[in-house]
């Protein structure tokens, strides 16, 4: 006689869904998506570009995020007969299924769960990613690509569009620096715990032999803004560049000077594009990053303002975040939240929503203690 009884898991699963339903707030989510799919399907609608872009773009990412409510909804239903169909049979194959249907539902449940914690202004914006190579030399331009590469993994798991619009490469391996947009629902609430200073550790493959190497690279996360950000960039502080796609090596990837670099001269700020095929195109797309790292960079500096006048003076949350050892010990640690994870390849192959889950969690803490 089998004997299976998780109705002690399941119903833990069904409480904290029930609470995430609460906060998603699912009718207001499916009215949304009603009023956006009446417009999205208005005859004269494309008349307007920037418009049903807008409006395509958030219809897709309501309804996405409805999809994963429901989609859990339903397996929460699916697991109650295929528990009720074990028994009955008295089945371990079923009972087994039964099994790992429930890990996998703790784990989506609790990614959920977290999500809700994102309540941040753009929390539930598509996210601008920008690795940049530190200090290292051929480590850290590799150590930069690797990064890289992680992330595109991370969203490739989720099946999370990502485009890449601009990558430099260094001259030896890897890249100066690269930036990627991950459209998703919450992309950049999710993705901005990942914002900071990433240090590896190795013994070089570039230099002498077992010569340990320490190298770095920045994570900068911003979000997509669908709409104009209202920051007044006057054509005297800013120097715009144009060139030639480059790929590998520096071999050129076309043949016209499509690409725009613009420099932001009072803060130094760099943004370079070159993903799309029209110079204007390029420029228009450049600008629209531009002035929202400028809009966060004013918000930032408010904030600190008012930090130091109430005498209350931290640290940079931003600075540096986690280390990744890739010899002796194998392993990589958040050094805010403590999480670690002893096999350094699943991290690089992009297993990181234990690293995220624990970066939300931790700052959400705290928020709440400030």
């Amino acid at each position: 006689m089998l004997d299976f009884d998780p109705s002690a898991d399941i119903q833990a699963l069904r409480s904290t869904f029930a609470d995430i339903k609460a906060v998603v707030d699912v009718e207001a989510l499916t009215a949304d998506i009603a009023r956006l799919s009446e417009e999205a399907g208005a005859p004269d609608l494309w008349d307007d570009v920037e418009k049903a872009q807008k409006v395509t773009s958030a219809l897709s990412h309501r309804q996405a995020e409805l999809k994963r409510v429901t989609d859990v909804e339903q397996r929460l239903d699916d697991l109650d007969v295929l528990v009720e169909l074990a028994n009955e049979m008295d089945d371990e194959d079923s009972a087994e299924e039964a099994r790992r249907e429930i890990a996998e539902l703790e784990d989506i449940i609790s990614q959920l769960e977290v999500q809700t914690l994102l309540d941040g202004e753009y929390d539930d914006r598509s996210a601008v990613v920008t690795i940049r190579s530190g200090a290292g030399g051929d480590d850290a331009t590799d150590f930069a690509e690797m990064l890289m590469r992680m992330y595109l993994r991370w969203a490739e798991r989720h099946k999370y569009p990502v485009k890449v619009m601009d990558t430099s490469y260094a001259e030896g391996a890897g890249i100066k620096s690269a930036t990627f947009q991950v459209d998703a629902p919450y992309a950049y609430g999710t993705l901005s715990v990942e914002a900071g200073t990433h240090r590896l550790a190795r013994i070089s493959p570039f230099g002498s032999a077992d010569k340990r190497q320490t190298s770095f690279a920045a994570v900068e996360v911003i979000p997509v803004m669908e709409e104009a950000v209202e920051v007044d960039v006057p054509e005297s502080d800013i120097r715009v560049d144009v060139f030639r796609s480059s790929g590998p090596g520096g071999q050129s990837v076309n043949t016209t000077d499509s690409a725009v670099r613009i420099t932001h001269l009072p803060t130094g700020i760099v943004v370079s594009m070159q993903n799309e095929k029209s110079q204007i195109q390029n420029r228009a797309a450049a600008m629209r990053v531009l002035q929202t790292r400028l809009m966060l960079l004013q918000r930032e500096e408010e904030a600190a303002k008012k930090k130091e006048l109430a005498g209350v003076i931290t640290a940079s949350w931003g600075d540096q975040m986690r280390s990744y050892f890739l010899y002796g010990q194998q392993l990589v640690k958040d050094l805010r939240t403590g999480h670690e994870v002893g096999n350094p390849a699943v991290v690089f192959d992009g297993d990181l929503d234990g690293f995220i889950s624990a970066g939300i969690r931790w700052r959400k803490r705290k928020d709440d203690d400030d």
